[in-house]
């Protein structure tokens, strides 16, 4: 069994580097290597930005499809990517860019359908979650960003082991093992860390990376010695409540974690019993809304 608590924050120790290289996970794409490259500028140029994201027509609408949904709570329908960047601000428009390639990225992976809504209804609760809570530090357009990438590491791993889905279900239904430990069972890694470093090398803040590394922990998530950073632990609690709202509201693929995470994720979050039945309904819009 791997242990990776002791492992430092963001280096990834050689044997899981030389096994993630058969892994197969994808390199940044060019466009968001240059879009980044330029975000990074201290002077960005949007119009630059603008046919970075307008020479990709999918890419174009994904982005002004986020920037009019009604979480960001635009007044007016946004056309344009240049309106979409100004809109969205640069920081939460690049991680935007992220999530949208993230699922063109995988067309040779069947079935995945399910699993984008999943991570996309995550992604928005989260954020209005975090805009509810209102947490010290934690920021709606971090929670967002997380809920989008927490799981990223599925269909790399779907694409690569066959098997893959049955040790999926497996560690959907174990009430006891740790998620990442029955993946470790038959494979050699998790998507754990294969989401790290995927988000690692397409430019996500350190936090969120070391978050999605961690995120079916419990011992970091409560161990008083973890590293683990504060904002990572209530990114993970934040989603980890999200998945069990949505869970809870519409009857998905519902898992064990819950059970395992949700009392340390409610510690984490400060939250009681009380809230947490009031948010069931409160959310429901969120919930239902498919944009």
């Amino acid at each position: 069994m791997m242990n990776e608590q002791n492992q430092g924050p963001s280096a990834v120790d050689d044997l899981f580097e030389r096994t993630l290289l058969d892994v197969g996970i994808p390199p940044c794409p060019v466009v968001l290597d240059r879009f980044m490259a330029e975000v990074r500028k201290d002077e960005p140029d949007y119009t630059r930005l603008a046919n970075i994201i307008g020479s990709d027509v999918s890419l174009s609408a994904g982005l002004i499809k986020t920037a009019n949904s009604p979480y960001f709570g635009v007044r007016q329908r946004v056309r344009s990517v240049n309106e979409a960047l100004t809109i969205l601000g640069l920081n939460t428009a690049s991680r935007a860019v992220a999530g949208i390639i993230l699922r063109k990225t995988f067309p040779n992976v069947p079935n995945l359908e399910r699993f984008w809504d999943a991570s996309a209804r995550v992604a928005r609760l989260s954020g209005w979650l975090a805009q509810q809570l209102e947490i010290r530090g934690l920021r709606a357009e971090d929670a967002y960003t997380f809920g989008l990438f927490r799981d990223c590491g599925i269909p790399v791993l779907l694409g690569r082991f066959p098997g893959y889905q049955a040790v999926l279900d497996r560690a959907n239904h174990d009430a006891q093992v740790s998620f990442t430990e029955v993946e470790e069972e038959a494979i050699p890694t998790n998507h754990a860390m294969v989401g790290c470093i995927l988000a690692q090398s397409w430019w996500l803040p350190e936090e969120i990376c070391r978050a999605i590394r961690s995120h079916h922990d419990l011992r970091a998530l409560t161990q008083a010695g973890s590293d683990l950073p504060m904002l990572s632990r209530r990114l993970i609690a934040i989603a980890q409540l999200a998945e069990h709202i949505l869970q809870h509201q519409l009857g998905l693929s519902q898992t064990q974690e819950w059970c395992k995470l949700g009392e340390a994720c409610m510690q984490l979050l400060d939250m009681e019993e009380a809230r947490l039945e009031a948010l069931y309904g409160e959310a429901t819009p969120i919930v239902s809304s498919d944009e």
